[in-house]
């Protein structure tokens, strides 16, 4: 496969992954689903947006870099007719890091609101977090010392689990393209004007 195609794929599979992400920190801010009375009733990993800035807004450029290497024609510079894609190819690798370092971000941020667990009303009559030692994970009958909202702890943990997961997806397949935006900025892209040029036939050669 062409470097620019197998950008294409990545590029492809990372939109609908910061979409997602996107969503998924938006309803963070909904605990249980239903309406916070007040911004301090919402887990304060919430506000650090890793779904919307990290996996999601800042992901979003290297998909669009990564999207465009398929159709990318700058192919003259400096009298070379692969150099410029071997530019694009290199630029993506730029892109791919600074995915990473929003997905990681996002990733980071996701583990340390997983471990530390949700901020809820809890039976000792006020607001806080009652699991800061991350041991509700293996002990579900400790899930009862949130009294509301009602269904927290599934819900923080369902949502900041999928943003764990996808912020991992998205450091691999950026790791990917790093990888294959050095190989193409070496070797050139297998298609296009690093590839098989076109040949054109002269009038004459039609007679």
């Amino acid at each position: 496969m062409c470097s620019g195609s197998f950008a294409k794929c990545l590029g492809i599979t990372l939109i609908p992954l910061a979409i997602l992400c996107l969503l998924c920190n938006i309803l963070l801010f909904f605990p249980g689903g239903s309406v916070a009375d007040s911004n301090d009733h919402i887990t304060d990993e919430v506000w650090y947006f890793g779904g919307i800035f990290g996996s999601g807004a800042l992901m979003i450029f290297p998909a669009l870099v990564f999207l465009g290497l398929k159709n990318n024609d700058c192919c003259g510079c400096c009298g070379n007719e692969s150099c410029g894609k071997r530019f694009a190819m290199f630029t993506s690798i730029i892109f791919a890091a600074i995915g990473v370092v929003g997905a990681g971000y996002s990733f980071i941020i996701s583990a340390v609101a997983i471990h530390r667990g949700p901020r809820c009303f809890n039976t000792a009559g006020n607001w806080a977090y009652p699991f800061l030692d991350g041991n509700y994970l293996s002990n579900h009958t400790m899930w009862d010392e949130c009294v509301k909202p009602e269904g927290i702890v599934p819900w923080h943990l369902t949502l900041f689990s999928m943003l764990l997961i996808m912020g991992l997806v998205q450091v691999v397949l950026c790791g990917f393209q790093a990888i294959n935006g050095l190989i193409g900025s070496i070797c050139g892209d297998c298609c296009g004007c690093g590839g098989v040029r076109k040949v054109r036939k002269r009038p004459s050669d039609v007679l």
